[in-house]
């Protein structure tokens, strides 16, 4: 066990174990346990008196950590040191796992946390019984840790996820302003959330079972029913359900008939996949999800070379099977892969891209390039690589300039491959959105990826951030119900309508729909912040600090935290916030936002250019900023948005 002390440096480990001192007992117990089957477990003493290098030693660990276990309990619940570090390990997308001891009622903050996390219950099992689940929780040791510690939600939005889908363009638009299951007990009352319209010619396809002897081939089924859901948006009088929404129920035993609910369909298409070698045996089923009844099911046993078909064929029976006509023009038969792996290469980037980190980035974009090297005319590589290096732009893994300009050569290349390729269109606009500042050329692209893709989620929501940016908010509206009625338990949809209800002071409808896309991804970043704003234009001050503070992305934080100290007549605490706010530079925007709203007008102006200069990826939202409000009567506004190329009314 490694256990710190205030001058001692960390070494990487596999489980952090959080505990209150009245609990040191317990966490014993579950360090000897973990660590008899290879574990490395990190624990911080609670007898020294906190302070800097205190603080920093645990900070490195929960990083360096892949799970947290909390020993929960009533001095759990009541401990500072607690509740620090699992709010750490909350932000940093770590598995929690609660390990409790006794019956304590959780307070709003740990509930939030733990929401969504896998509970182990003492009081139940007992203690030998608890311990066992434990170990299989956190897995077998450090060869299998990668697997067995995933027991906690899915980190970030898992709206568009950060998948880099050959054909879905804007990969997590939560992410996308910023750096891509809470339920709400208090006196705001419940959300109420967006209501799917259930209509006969409707369709969700759920991920695709991993069937494979070794179990190694998920990405595979996942990018089966990402390419069906692809072919079956293009067949028109098809109503058919986003990836984000559909995969909300993957390796969920859920009844066919709530999900068809949830999701406002009536059928429901499953299957499995089983890959040897070069041959694969796909299995797939429609079912009516009111009644449970099948409509069509088909197995089929092909080489790999042949699973374009193979999906074609699938995508083709739905259609018929639902009673409507299939032609050449939206199911087009497509020709034998001319590589394997290339398609295989193109799988696997999209599933890595979905751990949410410069890792699994990086082993995308090598993915991808080899999958080119082999295939230069593989489109659908081109396009995620186009999307690849935009994404590597917006986090910060790329300068944004090289990422943007790279991403705009890649999609102009898939554009000479394949002109009528939406997704690449809508790339093209937010570029120009993020980037260029061109609404002009940001409007034609969007156009036409609508035109070819007309019930397309992400182009819809991209739609949505031009109409918000010149000040359309009532335009931004209309895409976004567009796009949740297609994409309904999407948080990134929820995130824009709730911008865009708030541009439009309808507040109370901005509070639901961010409460609405924490509950669907409590961890993705700005969705406090920007909660924060709405409960600060509802005069609701302490309300607006207290979500500020839960916002994971510090500079967000201590921006909102400035705001709402100030609002609270608490200027040495928004002060404070403040000169910590000053030193994230690389958005000199959200530093405007505050001097803005605290009426430092001068101030305010002087980083706003400054963010013009840096070319701040923020910097679109100036126009729809509520804290930027303040500055609408001076002058020196309608200047800067005539520099901007934007219009002043």
């Amino acid at each position: 066990m490694t256990e710190a002390s205030p001058n001692q440096s960390t070494a990487s480990s596999d489980v952090f174990v959080s505990y209150a001192s009245q609990d040191a007992a317990v966490a014993n117990s579950i360090v000897e346990n973990l660590e008899s089957q290879g574990l490395k477990c990190w624990m911080a003493p609670r007898d020294v008196k906190p302070g800097a290098q205190y603080a920093d030693a645990i900070v490195r660990a929960i990083n360096e950590a892949k799970a947290l276990v909390l020993v929960m309990s009533g001095s759990a619940v009541d401990s500072a040191h607690v509740a620090r570090e699992v709010e750490r390990a909350a932000s940093k997308r770590k598995p929690i796992i609660p390990f409790r001891i006794d019956t304590a009622a959780l307070n709003l903050e740990l509930e939030y946390f733990l929401s969504n996390s896998q509970w182990i219950e003492v009081p139940k099992l007992g203690m030998p019984a608890a311990l066992a689940k434990l170990k299989e929780a956190v897995g077998q040791g450090p060869a299998s840790s990668s697997q067995g510690i995933a027991t906690g939600s899915q980190p970030g939005r898992a709206k568009k996820g950060i998948a880099i889908a050959a054909t879905v363009v804007v990969v997590a638009l939560g992410i996308a302003v910023g750096l891509g299951v809470y339920f709400w007990s208090s006196k705001h009352g419940a959300h109420t959330p967006f209501v799917a319209v259930i209509t006969d010619k409707s369709i969700a396809v759920l991920p695709f079972v991993d069937m494979s002897e070794k179990k190694d081939q998920e990405y595979f089924g996942d990018g089966m029913a990402e390419e069906i859901i692809d072919l079956l948006v293009k067949i028109p009088g098809l109503k058919v359900i986003g990836r984000t929404s559909s995969f909300q129920f993957k390796g969920k035993t859920e009844d066919l008939r709530n999900i068809g609910t949830q999701l406002g369909v009536t059928y429901v298409l499953e299957g499995s996949v089983r890959k040897s070698g070069e041959r694969l045996r796909v299995t797939a089923q429609l079912i009516n999800s009111q009644d449970g009844t099948h409509l069509w099911s088909q197995t089929y046993e092909r080489g790999l070379s042949d699973v374009l078909k193979m999906q074609d064929d699938i995508a083709a029976q739905v259609a018929r099977a639902l009673q409507i006509e299939v032609t050449t023009r939206n199911v087009v038969s497509r020709p034998a892969l001319r590589n394997s792996q290339t398609y295989t290469l193109f799988l696997h980037a999209m599933h890595v891209s979905e751990r949410y980190d410069r890792q699994g980035w990086e082993q995308a974009m090598s993915d991808l390039q080899r999958a080119l090297d082999l295939d230069p005319s593989f489109t659908k590589a081109a396009a995620a690589l186009a999307v690849s290096y935009w994404y590597g732009g917006s986090v910060g893994f790329m300068p944004a300039a090289e990422a943007y300009e790279q991403s705009r050569h890649a999609a102009e290349h898939v554009l000479n491959l394949d002109p009528n390729f939406a997704g690449a269109h809508a790339l093209l606009g937010t570029i120009h959105i993020y980037y260029d500042w061109d609404w002009a050329a940001a409007d034609r692209e969007i156009k036409l990826a609508l035109a070819l893709a007309p019930n397309d989620t992400n182009a819809l929501q991209v739609a949505s951030m031009l109409s918000l940016s010149i000040g359309r908010s009532d335009e931004a509206l209309k895409f976004l119900n567009a796009s949740l009625e297609l994409d309904p338990l999407d948080g990134s949809g929820y995130f824009w309508l709730s911008i865009a209800q708030l541009r439009r002071d309808r507040l109370t409808e901005a509070e639901a729909a961010m409460r609405r896309a924490i509950e669907l991804s409590p961890t993705a970043i700005l969705d406090h912040y920007i909660l924060g704003y709405v409960l600060l234009a509802r005069n609701e001050p302490e309300a607006a600090l207290a979500e500020m503070s839960k916002e994971p992305y510090d500079g967000a934080r201590l921006g909102g935290s400035a705001m709402a100290s100030f609002a609270l007549r608490r200027k040495s605490d928004s002060d404070a916030a403040l000169a910590l706010r000053m030193k994230y530079t690389d958005y000199p925007l959200g530093i405007a936002e505050v001097y803005a709203f605290r009426g430092q007008s001068d101030e305010a102006f002087k980083w706003l250019d400054r963010a013009y200069a840096q070319r701040d990826i923020f910097l679109y939202t100036v126009k729809f900023s509520r804290p930027l409000d303040n500055l609408r009567s001076d002058p020196r506004y309608k200047a800067f948005l005539r520099k901007m190329n934007l219009p002043e009314g």
